[in-house]
């Protein structure tokens, strides 16, 4: 049987760092494994990258986007759909509402394809108010709602508010996002204390970890600020951030004893493989994909109740919950955490018990090319 082409519009890719880049990359190979063959249209967000390189045996077009912001739009639009008349895919999938969506609608018009679109965060930043608030933005969501073959949703909070602007349930297609548990696991005891010597930590140390992008919305600020505090109860706590982004310098500014830049990095396990809980502060996420990395290495989670929070971590029994911009109950949450070890170990193996079971790469790989497959069948119909 040949192969199913796909052709996957987003905004970045590797070796950019990000929930749905490292989803992404992560499921090409399960994909290709299914009988899919993907192309991937990015931004060309880095002049010292190629304009077109071959990553993992999947072929990674990066367009042009510079230029003010409707300028760098329509020249990604236009690029991306020239791209996809050469291409000729037998199904787009476009990830967020913006410039992917606008190009994956296009694509549906003159190709006459079905069009997949991902939705990856609720909320105030989400895909539908961002557009909501847009002035074209009402307009290009009503043609979203006729045309679009399947929206892909990450949690049950993107769902809702997709039906809530009139998307069919039908139309609804739950994939959560996924992560490789056999590769994301815990380290053995002797390989955890060594990696903690080389990077410099003690051997009592209690590490928490972030990693992600350093951005407003996840409320950095908010826990560097808490950490001084946290340390008079637990003079161990160390807080290792990986990743880079707009806050890196202001953050850095704020940082006392306690707390390390680790930088940017296209490999977290290393880092999560030394760490004993995560901590994701933000006021906004759809599934978090670096959330699933680190319950599969055993860490212990405190997290915000936002996104698809609720649907992963079970409050105190694989996790700990708080609401979000609350300055008291993140203090609260790691002072509790840190003084009682046995919640790290006990709680940190149902974190990944949940995940194996629930959240593995391969369960949304198949989901997903059911769906790619069942929809190109029906257009062919």
């Amino acid at each position: 049987m040949k192969p199913l082409r796909v052709a996957t519009i987003i905004h970045g890719y590797f070796p950019r760092v990000g929930g749905a880049e490292t989803q992404l990359r992560s499921l090409v190979p399960h994909l290709k494994a299914r009988g899919i063959e993907m192309t991937i249209l990015t931004r060309h967000y880095d002049p010292a990258l190629p304009v077109y390189e071959e990553i993992d045996g999947v072929a990674v077009y990066r367009l042009p986007a510079s230029g003010p912001k409707v300028v760098a739009s329509l020249r990604f639009t236009l690029t991306a759909v020239w791209r996809l008349l050469r291409i000729r895919p037998q199904l787009v999938h476009a990830h967020e509402f913006i410039s992917p969506a606008t190009v994956g609608l296009l694509a549906e018009r003159f190709l006459r394809i079905p069009l997949v679109v991902t939705s990856h965060r609720s909320g105030e930043i989400g895909d539908v108010q961002k557009m909501q608030g847009k002035l074209t933005g009402p307009m290009r969501l009503n043609a979203l709602k006729k045309r679009v073959s399947a929206f892909v949703v990450i949690s049950d909070e993107i769902a809702d508010e997709l039906q809530e602007i009139g998307v069919d349930a039908e139309r609804l297609i739950r994939v959560t996002n996924g992560v490789d548990t056999e590769r994301f696991t815990p380290s053995p005891v002797d390989e955890k204390v060594a990696r903690r010597k080389e990077a410099g930590f003690s051997s009592d140390a209690q590490i928490a970890i972030f990693t992600g992008r350093l951005v407003p919305e996840k409320r950095l600020d908010l826990l560097i600020s808490v950490w001084a505090e946290l340390r008079k109860t637990s003079p161990n706590a160390e807080l290792m951030i990986v990743g880079a982004g707009a806050e890196e310098a202001r953050l850095k500014a704020m940082a006392d004893e306690g707390v390390h830049f680790m930088g940017s990095t296209t490999d977290v396990l290393p880092f999560l493989q030394m760490a004993d809980i995560f901590v994701l502060p933000s006021v906004a996420e759809g599934l978090s994909v670096a959330l699933l990395e680190a319950m599969s290495c055993g860490l212990f989670p405190l997290l915000t109740n936002v996104g698809g929070a609720e649907e992963v971590v079970t409050h105190q029994l694989n996790g700990w919950i708080i609401p979000p911009d609350d300055r008291d109950a993140l203090l609260s949450g790691l002072q509790t955490i840190f003084e009682d070890e046995q919640i790290l170990l006990k709680r940190g193996h149902a974190a990944r018990e949940r995940v194996v079971r629930n959240f593995s790469i391969e369960t949304a790989a198949k989901k997903l090319s059911d769906l790619y497959f069942n929809l190109t069948l029906r257009n062919i119909e």
